[in-house]
This record gives C-alpha cells, sequence and structure tokens, in this order.
C-alpha cells in the first residue's frame, strides 16, 4: 500500500497498531528532515503577530526564557488530538517558558483559527504564519514541535508528544539563563512574483529528475502552475469534503484541459506531509499525466503567496504572471479553458 495513504488513514485511525506504526515512521522522517540543519543553530528574531493583535518579539525571549512553537493546522488530526497537551504545557510553563500556537496558515482562514481556539478551549498565544516562520524552521509536518534554549539557539525539533518532547521541555525549563547567541541568522529570501512578474528565469526539478523551465525560448507557450498537495483529496474527504472536492475538481480539469491546449503544465507540491514518493504514487492513483515538482523547502509557494491548494498560476509565453486561480472557480476555470485551448 502507498506511504502516502497508509500515513495520511493513519492520522484517523490511531487505535489500529500496524497502521499507527507506518504513520508513525512516516510522521518521525519528516520531522528528522525538518530538524537537520537546524538544531544548535541561532533562531530567528523574528516579531510575531497573535491573532489578537498582540506583538511577541522572539529575540526579547531569547536569554530570559525557553520558547516552545508548535505548528499546527486546524485539519491535522494529530494537532487536535495534541492540543490538550499543548495547552497544559502553556498552563504549567511558568516564567521560564514561552509557548506559542503557530498555525501553519496553510488551508487555513482567520476565522477558522477562531473557531478552533474557541471550541477546544486554547488561550496561549496564537500565531497565523505568513509563511516566513515555516521558512525558518522547516516546516515538513504537522504537528512540527520547535524549542528553543535560553541561548537563542534551536534546541530540539519533533513531531509527537512523547518523552521525547518532555525532556526537551524540562531541559528548556531548568536550564539557567545564559548569554544570547549574537551569530547571524542568514535567510534566503524568496521572490515575490505578482501580476505582471517576470518569471522568465524560473525553473524546477520535477520528481522524475527532468528540468522544467517556465518559459521555453523555441515556442514561447504559456506556461500553468498548479500548485497542490497530493493528499488534499483523500485525507480532507471528512474533515474538509468541500476542500477535497475542489481538489479533485481542478484534478480532473487541469487532466482535461492539459490534452487539449498548446499551455505547458506543471504540478507544484507542497512538501507538508509530502516526499517525492507520495507524489510519485498520488500521480499513479490519479493517472495524473503532467509533471510535478515537490516544494520541499516552500520557496515556489512563497514567491507566488499560495496559502491555499488547488491554486492555479497562469504565465503568459512572454514569461510573465498574467493571473491566478484559487479553488474551483468556475468562472475562472472557464476564462483559462477559453484562452489556453487552441
Amino acid at each position: 500500500m502507498r506511504q502516502w495513504l497508509l500515513s495520511l488513514v493513519a492520522l484517523a485511525a490511531l487505535s489500529c497498531g500496524q497502521t499507527f506504526n507506518a504513520y508513525a515512521a512516516t510522521a518521525e522522517d519528516h520531522a528528522q528532515a525538518a530538524s537537520r540543519g537546524l538544531v544548535g543553530t541561532p533562531a530567528p528574531r523574528l516579531t510575531l503577530k497573535t491573532v489578537d493583535g498582540q506583538r511577541i518579539v522572539l529575540s526579547e525571549l531569547y536569554g530570559r526564557k525557553a520558547v516552545y512553537l508548535k505548528f499546527w493546522a486546524t485539519w491535522c488530526v494529530p494537532c487536535i488530538k495534541q492540543m490538550p497537551h499543548f495547552e497544559q504545557t502553556y498552563q504549567k510553563a511558568g516564567p521560564e517558558l514561552a509557548v506559542i500556537a503557530i498555525n501553519a496558515g496553510f488551508n487555513d482562514t482567520l476565522v477558522d483559527v477562531q473557531e478552533f481556539r474557541k471550541k477546544h478551549g486554547i488561550t496561549m498565544p496564537m500565531v497565523i504564519d505568513d509563511g516566513q516562520l515555516g521558512e525558518a524552521f522547516n516546516l515538513r509536518v504537522t504537528p512540527q514541535h520547535v524549542i528553543i534554549g535560553r541561548d537563542g539557539r534551536i534546541q530540539y525539533v519533533g513531531h509527537f508528544a512523547d518523552e521525547r518532547l518532555e525532556a526537551a521541555l524540562v531541559a528548556a525549563r531548568t536550564a539557567a539563563p545564559i548569554s544570547v547567541s549574537t551569530a547571524v541568522v542568514k535567510k534566503n529570501e524568496a521572490a515575490q512574483y505578482k501580476i505582471g512578474d517576470s518569471v522568465a528565469n524560473l525553473s524546477a526539478i520535477t520528481v522524475d529528475g527532468a528540468t522544467f523551465k517556465v518559459l521555453e525560448p523555441a515556442t514561447k507557450r504559456p506556461t500553468v502552475l498548479v500548485f497542490l498537495s497530493p493528499w488534499c483529496e483523500s485525507y480532507l474527504s471528512t474533515s474538509r469534503p468541500g476542500l477535497s472536492a475542489s481538489c479533485r475538481s481542478v484534478r480532473e480539469h487541469v487532466e482535461q484541459q492539459a490534452k487539449g491546449s498548446s499551455a505547458r503544465w506543471l504540478g507544484v507540491a507542497s512538501g507538508i506531509w509530502a516526499s517525492k514518493d507520495d507524489v510519485r504514487d498520488y500521480r499513479k492513483q490519479y493517472n495524473v499525466g503532467i509533471p510535478i515538482t515537490l516544494d520541499e523547502s516552500g520557496e515556489l509557494f512563497r514567491s507566488f503567496r499560495v496559502m491555499n491548494v488547488p491554486t492555479l498560476v497562469i504565465i503568459d509565453d512572454q514569461g510573465r504572471v498574467a493571473r491566478r486561480i484559487e479553488g474551483s472557480d468556475a468562472q475562472g476555470l472557464a476564462e483559462l479553458k477559453a484562452g489556453l485551448s487552441m
């Protein structure tokens, strides 16, 4: 059975021992991928804004207390299961630990977050990420725990609310305040493309290892970037049926249009809860014919400011961003068909 399907089915049925083992292994893989290159490095000195409008300056916390950040999403089953533990940790944190909930900002709105917060009685500070936190902390899975020591260095990255997390929290809380690292944190700034901007030099490597150039000089055909998640249709079919249906509708529309238009098509898969094997399995399961690249770092999603899937970005034959269509917008998809069909 496909690795990604095992993982996501497991999220909804954690009581099944065999399935849980598959989910656990995959979740741990994603957490380990997130931790590589992070643990031991200086944490970013970012300023956060909570959903209540409060400012949290992370650099002002370093040196005085440890910081526990947890990335989560309203549609994420293990996130919901871990919320009682998370809230309890906040309530018992004391002056030595700052606890902050970071909504991943992926297919979630402010209303979604506020309703979730009220329903589950969450009282801790809550932030909706605009992409910069996910970039800074290598977001790969939800939930994703990040613990920053009092020296301002990243101490722990994980997924499960288990003994390893507890040990890291104890170590972070009990450590004596020390001087904060003043090392410069280098940040890779993703380009920000808006309508009319040129992306002619943009290229990506597909999961099959081929190089896809957004602008093909020989033919100068338009290109459509299809931002997607390989688990959207399956995993969200129960928790977010409308979104699941939108992902399915756009996939079917894209496959139909890709066969009868002069445009070039590239799927851009989110790196959250997805690997190259997951993307290949997704293509096989749904018989997807267009090439797909895995945006592991999230750079393409950030560059085009995509926070929801499905989203289509149309690049004209001169390599300029011409239009974007979010969700299964009937009018937008109809205009896309008219504009790209021969």
